[in-house]
């Protein structure tokens, strides 16, 4: 393929991977910082005439300022085209107003890269298990955006570490439809809990739909950020008579010590989530497994190609 495959600091590892796995070329970047915080970039490896890949993600203000700076730069020194991977679209819980006054730092993110000059050929952003599927129409303009699903790596890593028998559960009612059509394809139950949520702003557990006595659970969620949701949700599982627990997640974030607090509360067996995010591979262990995701858009680059 004649793809060219850049990255920002952070996610240098999976741009090497998605490389050797595509057979694209690997592009250069030389990344610097000055002491007072800004950023110094340089693109060795020429990219003009070619289709440039930029694999990076949004999990903070520097890393979101990374990718549009290096993004840039791409089309500015010729690229032909450009596709930007984004494992981890950081605000993504921040889709829609809830309260007056908000902003929507969602769209606000996706309008920023959509400000990315567009080469000639065309421009497209590929992200991962967004938290609300109506964010890839926040991007404008020539930029096409494309949600691509997990959904086979998640069920390959439940029938790997799960013990039978389980019950597929999840932290709300919100996820209990996608949940449930997890549950339908790997043949078990699913189960979900009740919330509500008091006046000092914390939510409880009211009740759990399923029968759990005596089973092991495996509770999904798109992502794992605080783990607070994930703890209090294992907790209604466990003194609804669970055995052994355990957590899958697309996105492993891991706030803090959030991990530990997962950890010190005994309630989990193993916790499983992909690469998407970097702190999850920084943090794996023998209760933390990460499974790759790169695969995954190392395929949809050699069909698009």
């Amino acid at each position: 393929m004649s793809a060219i495959v850049y990255a920002t600091r952070a996610y240098a590892d999976m741009a090497a991977e998605i490389c050797w796995l595509s057979g694209a070329e690997r592009g250069e970047v030389v990344h610097r910082d000055f002491p007072d915080g800004e950023r110094w970039l340089r693109i060795i490896t020429s990219v003009a005439g070619r289709d440039a890949v930029l694999v990076g993600g949004t999990g903070s203000d520097s890393d979101t300022l990374e990718l549009y700076d290096l993004a840039c730069g791409l089309v500015d020194k010729g690229a032909r085209s450009l596709t930007l991977i984004i494992p981890w679209f950081g605000n993504a819980t921040m889709e829609r107003v809830t309260q007056q006054g908000e902003i929507v730092t969602a769209k606000a993110r996706a309008r920023l890269l959509s400000s990315i000059p567009v080469p000639g050929s065309g421009s497209r952003v590929l992200l991962l298990d967004l938290h609300a599927d109506g964010i890839p129409y926040y991007f404008e303009g020539a930029t096409r955006a494309f949600n691509l699903s997990a959904r086979h790596i998640v069920v390959e890593a439940i029938r790997k570490f799960a013990e039978p028998p389980f019950v597929l559960a999840c932290t709300d009612a919100g996820r209990a439809k996608w949940v449930e059509s997890l549950a339908n394809e790997t043949g078990v139950a699913a189960s979900f809990v009740f919330k509500r949520r008091g006046e000092d702003g914390q939510t409880q557990v009211t009740a759990v739909s399923a029968q759990v006595a005596g089973k092991n659970v495996v509770i999904y969620d798109d992502m794992i950020r605080t783990g607070g949701s994930l703890i209090n949700a294992a907790r209604a599982y466990r003194e609804s008579g669970a055995l052994k627990i355990f957590a899958v997640a697309t996105h492993g974030v891991f706030a803090g010590d959030a991990l530990t607090r997962l950890a010190e509360t005994r309630l989990f067996d193993r916790i499983v989530c992909t690469d998407s995010h970097p702190r999850a591979l920084a943090l794996r262990g023998d209760f933390l497994h990460v499974e790759p995701v790169a695969a995954l858009f190392a395929d949809f680059l050699k069909l698009a190609t």
